[in-house]
């Protein structure tokens, strides 16, 4: 029997279950990497995140070979079935095996593929809880608590631990790492890599392809092996973790990337995995006796967040991705593909950074991007499909409940306690984008007033009645309660001319 071993995109790990159910036995094994022209085509994908995932499977190909595997690889194909149909017959496959996928869709499409073989789905690895764990864990509870789950996950691990305790006797250091950005800050620079000869191959292609596309495809620095990927996560231990938790939420003009630690790709894509990132995080903490609020709060962002949106993706029904609560249909404003089209400060210096990078950080996507989505009342569905295309660590899985859940509410409360809505008063405090906009930031009605302001109160006041349930916000809509009728039709009409012209 010769067992085929198919590796998707987001499964390039030598310890992946169905690389690692045949490693012993790799003379009866075969291995396939198919790259499919009709698979990136589903939306205008960031350039950067196809010569990202491109460079990375070829990488890793080649590294297989090397390890002594029978690998086949197949470079812009047209689709999936008929690479495979023709690799199974030419290698006498009698049995396929894939790990698991991540993503819904790519599951569904498994459903249609008509080939020769048996396809074995063998449970996916690449995550700290399996499908079954996170199930038994959220089957009893009636609310689906972040804090909960991270704190059985840390008990469950041993992670930052002393005696059945917490380290620091908190679970939780958020009111140390959220600093405003006062001050000249100065951040470290990030660790970019020179794209070697495979890379700039798979940039020429990009290049040369005809369909809708997003951003741009250089200046291209991500690391695209396993050994970059190691290397990008030492320096961030080495550089950036100490000072990362006190301006994790902090958003300053030219400082794209602060001191995040830019992994988020790599442990998307299976370069790292997240058990041996949090263990190298809490050995350095004990070495090098780091600020345990920076390094709790990353931990909390792999071990608790991470892991908590993977578990929700695949315990919620079929019908989320298509939630509403607000019955928001506004489309998306075309700003979004073309950042010189806003003249909002903090709009154009987030989205002319995701075209030139594929990147932003999680304050810049939740409280700059998507709460401007939520209040505008842009369809939640156009709003995922633009995060989905547009961030070079977007898949299915991370952006269904983070954009609808966590960014739009769209799901009416599933995952978040309340939903992320902000004048420009949150803005103007955790960054320096207020200072350079053509907008008044303090203003909600006159001439020149800042649409975050009037679309605040607005999305206040549309959705008084359901946003009475979320207790936390009654004492906010008591302030609307309390607006002049004149100022409250001025903000009105403002957001309706605003839609108008958008």
């Amino acid at each position: 029997m010769t067992i085929g071993i198919w590796i998707l995109g987001d499964q390039l790990s030598v310890n992946q279950a169905a690389l690692k159910q045949v490693a012993d036995d790799r003379a009866q094994a075969s291995v396939i990497l198919i790259e499919s022209l009709q698979h990136v085509q589903v939306r205008p994908y960031h350039r950067q995140k196809l010569v990202l995932v491109w460079s990375a499977m070829r990488h890793f190909a080649a590294e297989l070979q090397q390890a002594g595997w029978d690998v086949t690889y197949v470079a812009q194909a047209e689709e999936f079935q008929s690479p495979l149909h023709a690799w199974i017959c030419d290698k006498g496959i009698t049995e396929l095996r894939l790990m698991e996928p991540h993503d819904r869709p790519f599951a569904h499409l498994l459903t249609t593929l008509t080939l020769p073989c048996p396809l074995i789905l063998i449970p996916n690895n690449h995550f700290l809880w399996s499908i079954d764990e996170f199930h038994a864990w959220a089957k009893p509870r009636k609310r689906l608590l972040m804090e909960d789950f991270y704190r059985e996950a840390r008990r469950r691990s041993g992670i930052l631990m002393a005696d059945d305790q917490p380290v620091g006797d908190r679970w939780n250091f958020d009111q140390e790492n959220r600093k405003p950005p006062k001050g000249k800050l100065n951040p470290p620079k990030p660790l970019w890599f020179t794209p070697d000869d495979m890379t700039q191959q798979v940039i020429s292609q990009v290049k040369a392809l005809t369909f809708p596309l997003y951003g741009q495809v250089e200046p291209f620095g991500w690391a695209v092996t396993r050994q970059q990927a190691l290397q990008v996560l030492d320096h961030f231990l080495q550089t950036r973790l100490d000072g990362f938790g006190p301006y994790q939420d902090a958003m300053v003009t030219g400082e794209e990337t602060m001191w995040h630690s830019l992994i988020s790709p790599y442990l998307n894509l299976g370069l790292l995995q997240p058990l041996e990132v949090v263990e190298a995080v809490e050995a350095a903490f004990v070495t090098h006796k780091l600020s345990l609020n920076s390094v709790e709060g990353f931990i909390r962002q792999v071990m608790g967040w991470r892991e908590y949106m993977w578990g929700l993706y695949r315990y919620l029904g079929d019908d989320y991705p298509q939630r509403n609560w607000f019955q928001h249909t506004q489309p998306l404003p075309e700003f979004f593909w073309d950042a010189s089209q806003t003249d909002m400060n903090c709009l154009h210096q987030t989205l002319k950074q995701t075209e030139r990078t594929g990147y932003a950080h999680h304050i810049q996507r939740l409280m700059v991007l998507s709460n401007f989505a939520l209040i505008a009342g842009l369809s939640p569905q156009a709003v995922e499909n633009w995060f989905h295309a547009a961030f070079i660590d977007a898949y299915d899985w991370v952006m269904q409940t983070n954009v609808l859940g966590m960014g739009l509410f769209a799901d009416g409360g599933m995952l978040a306690s309340k939903p992320y809505a902000a004048s420009a008063n949150y803005i103007g405090k955790m960054s320096d984008y207020c200072r350079n906009c053509t907008y008044d930031a303090k203003a909600r009605t006159g001439s020149n007033p800042c649409p975050f302001n009037f679309f605040y109160w607005d999305f206040l006041d549309r959705h008084r009645t359901q946003l009475k349930s979320q207790g936390r916000i009654n004492l906010i809509l008591g302030n609307l309660d309390k607006m002049p009728a004149e100022e409250l039709q001025a903000i009105r009409q403002q957001a309706t001319d605003w839609r108008d012209r958008h």
